[in-house]
């Protein structure tokens, strides 16, 4: 089975009909789901971040499952959607009822960055879409009203999040409020991106900066409408720290069942919690036995730090600075993509474009944004580097291009999107899950190394490195979240932040801005973090069973193909889908 080269076409069904009318409804309920996609329309609007808003979202989540309720599958594509969007839309209900989602403020994914992050992936390249831009600067400060009514909200229920939350916010929306913070440094450099938005601009940490100028007036109503969204931010900092940082709580640990739920919500599956504790704890133990392996190749005698100081000392491993390190992504990432299509995966002619691109933020972390449904806007890679960083290591972010380009999300993102005829839009656009998508990532680092481009022992110990701390993680984040004893070696008594802090060094080689940044993604989004190493090794069992069954007539192409096809399902799903479907 190959991805033809033009997308499988198949009739809509009842269940089509009813995802896309759902999906619908979730665009005009949110129109920077709308930008996201590239889709024309409402690009000065938010979503509706209020109680109300949410209710709304809930009311039409709660419709579309009974009215599926009521509809039969015509086919396997239609057996799929069932099945998830049994699952998804039921867990949305749920997460609605825990009340929760009033209470949504952590320091990578909630409202507080979404609100700033939104103008990420809007085009610059013509007057109209600055003008758009200046519109929606205008109406920043209605999206944060919404969601400080929201917080209020949850606070009244006793719902609020950890203080450490609330603390890291606030140093984050003070940056964006800031005089040259994000808004106004987005009015001040606005120009028309001269390449148009299809072109990198893979030297720059501003992709618009370099353009011819705008028209007065709408230089003018930008620097004005930024101001407005400064004030904005300015507003939720003095909220975040006068009215919710008093009624915060000191404990960061969520407990057993809002983790269960979390869980559940970025894995499409249901876990036995202990037992996959007790395995994350062997599969760093394993991986860390693996990089003293690779240790030895690098240098015989060598631990594993001190085969990395090798590597970091090595000139034709280092980068230095962003428009270095930028290039030397985009060529990688390049190469990959044109030797992999064709061989190991069909990779269509429209899908081969994937930017590589500084982040205009510096929280830290790489990323990865999908295409426009038409492909007018390529998937991106982005980096967002650190304050203060300067200095880049090729070893140690090999596999990170693996992972966030191909065969990692932008084969994974742009194969559901491409697939328009056979994946109905909610198959397509609405349902992400982590485990799934994340799982597949690592999965992909793993498939690298099978395929001999990490056969470089230093590349070899970046994904190692990357392995070693997913596996952390999930020792981490189900550990500290549910106050589990604290396994040998790591230390005794049960896990606390500052133990689980420590642990973190020893196991995660990153800078000290970006472990600040991991660790209170950690304590802040419980759940998300283990999804990636969990997620990995549901792909890993499902493919193996896969094996099991088809003996000598699986294909691990194939079953790549088919599992794409399937765009990003639930574990729970992608099982029955792949083994029982």
């Amino acid at each position: 089975m190959t991805l033809p080269a033009q997308p499988v076409t198949r009739a809509a069904t009842a269940i089509d009909q009813l995802a896309n009318a759902y999906t619908e409804t979730l665009l005009e309920l949110d129109p920077g789901f709308a930008t996201s996609l590239g889709r024309p329309g409402r690009e000065s609007e938010y979503r509706d971040q209020s109680p109300a808003g949410l209710a709304a979202a809930e009311q039409a989540t709660r419709a579309a499952l009974a009215s599926l309720a009521a509809l039969e599958p015509a086919d396997s594509v239609d057996q799929v959607t069932l099945h998830a969007m049994n699952e998804r839309l039921g867990l949305d209900l749920e997460l609605h009822s825990s009340g929760w989602l009033l209470a949504d403020l952590n320091n990578i994914a909630s409202p507080a960055q979404e609100i700033r992050a939104i103008f990420d992936l809007m085009p610059t390249a013509t007057v109209a879409d600055w003008e758009h831009i200046s519109a929606r600067l205008a109406n920043v400060q209605g999206a944060v009203d919404g969601y400080l009514a929201s917080l209020r909200a949850g606070a009244r229920r006793g719902l609020v999040a950890a203080r450490r939350q609330v603390l890291t916010v606030i140093e984050q929306c003070e940056r964006h409020a800031g005089t040259e913070g994000y808004f106004a440094a987005l009015a001040r450099e606005a120009a028309l991106d001269p390449a148009g938005p299809d072109t990198p601009s893979p030297d720059s940490a501003s992709p618009h900066d370099a353009g011819p100028s705008l028209p007065a007036s709408l230089a003018t109503a930008l620097l004005a409408n930024a101001e407005l969204a400064r004030t904005a931010y300015g507003t939720l900092v003095d909220f975040l720290r006068e009215e919710l940082l008093p009624s915060a709580p000191v404990a960061d640990a969520v407990g057993r069942a809002r983790y269960a739920l979390a869980s559940r919500q970025f894995l499409g599956a249901s876990i036995d919690l202990e037992e996959t504790y007790t395995w994350g704890v062997a599969e760093l133990a394993r991986v860390i036995a693996e990089q003293e392996a690779v240790a030895e190749q690098i240098k015989p005698g060598d631990s594993i730090e001190e085969a990395k100081a090798v590597l970091n000392s090595d000139p034709a491993r280092a980068l230095q600075g962003t428009e270095a390190l930028t290039a030397w992504m985009q060529k990688l990432s390049d190469t990959a993509m044109a030797e992999l299509a064709g061989t190991q995966f069909s990779i269509p002619d429209i899908m081969r474009t994937l930017e590589c691109r500084i982040a205009p933020t510096q929280d830290g972390g790489i990323y990865y944004t999908g295409p426009s449904e038409d492909f007018s806007r390529p998937g991106r890679m982005w980096w967002s580097v650190p304050v203060g960083e300067d200095s880049f290591t090729t070893w140690a972010e090999t596999t990170t291009v693996y992972h966030e380009g191909v065969p990692g999300h932008h084969l994974q993102v742009a194969t559901a999107i491409y697939q328009s005829g056979l994946l109905n839009e909610w198959r397509r656009n609405v349902c992400w899950v982590s485990g799934h998508g994340e799982g597949w990532a690592l999965y992909a680092e793993r498939l690298m190394d099978d395929l001999g481009y990490l056969a470089d022992p230093g590349d070899k110990m970046g994904m190692l490195d990357g392995q070693r701390m997913r596996a952390a993680r999930v020792v981490f984040d189900i550990g500290v979240h549910l106050e589990l004893p604290i396994p040998a070696p790591w230390g005794t008594g049960n896990w606390t932040p500052e133990k689980g802090l420590e642990f973190l060094r020893a196991n995660l080689d990153i800078s000290a801005g970006q472990l600040d940044f991991e660790f209170n993604r950690y304590l802040g989004w419980p759940g998300q973090a283990p999804s990636y190493k969990i997620g990995q090794r549901l792909w890993e069992d499902i493919r193996d069973a896969r094996a099991q069954r088809d003996g000598a007539s699986f294909s691990l192409r194939d079953f790549h193909t088919q599992a794409l096809n399937l765009g990003s399902v639930g574990l729970d799903t992608l099982k029955m889908a792949l083994l029982h479907g």
